[in-house]
């Protein structure tokens, strides 16, 4: 997976296409959650995290079925991305087609969802902290349908059952690998009130 680019140049990318500071900060936790997975499967960390990193950087433009993740992995084809990178960014969303078949896209589906959601649990959370979140809160608010509509539970389920872990110790994983960016995410909770 040699011949990428640098994560600055990923960067780049990924602001070029993106502004809003939520689509960042999802760039973010899949990155980190990637460059885990990697870790713990023996895999090359940088190119896993670049993965995580770009995987929706075309949505803030192109946010609809039509045109994500397809306008994204055209441009990462243009800038001499390789195929399998490619691949993997087209794998993440299923309506795509793209079958999972690489470690890499299979991890990428299974945090894809996974992180957003933990960034919402964490925000109503009343410390607003990442440190705080545990894995039975999770669980809970997964039952409810109402918090965090957007979200797709089926898939979180699916992802961690394609990587071949249980959920609960999936979702600790991913949780661990975002408490280690919970100052760049702004989820490392509020100041207690002074006295």
């Amino acid at each position: 997976m040699d011949g990428l680019v640098t994560r600055d140049e990923a960067m780049a990318l990924l602001r070029e296409y993106t502004e809003a500071s939520g689509l960042l900060k999802h760039a973010l936790s899949v990155e980190a959650a990637l460059s885990a997975h990697a870790r713990r499967l023996g895999q090359d960390e940088h190119a896993w995290g670049l993965v995580g990193l770009l995987h929706d950087f075309d949505y803030e433009r192109w946010p609809d079925a039509e045109n994500h993740p397809y306008r994204g992995s055209e441009i990462l084809a243009a800038r001499g991305y390789p195929e399998w990178f490619s691949r993997a960014v087209m794998s993440h969303a299923s309506h795509t087609g793209v079958s999972r078949e690489s470690d890499l896209e299979k991890a990428l589906f299974a945090c894809d969802e996974l992180c957003g959601f933990l960034t919402a649990c964490t925000l109503v959370h009343p410390s607003k902290s990442l440190h705080d979140l545990k894995v039975s809160s999770v669980r809970k608010r997964m039952k409810d349908k109402a918090f965090a509509r957007g979200v797709n539970r089926d898939e979180i389920v699916e992802g961690a059952e394609r990587l071949g872990m249980d959920l609960d110790s999936h979702i600790a994983f991913v949780l661990d690998a975002m408490r280690g960016i919970a100052d760049d995410l702004g989820l490392s909770g509020i100041a207690p009130p002074r006295a």
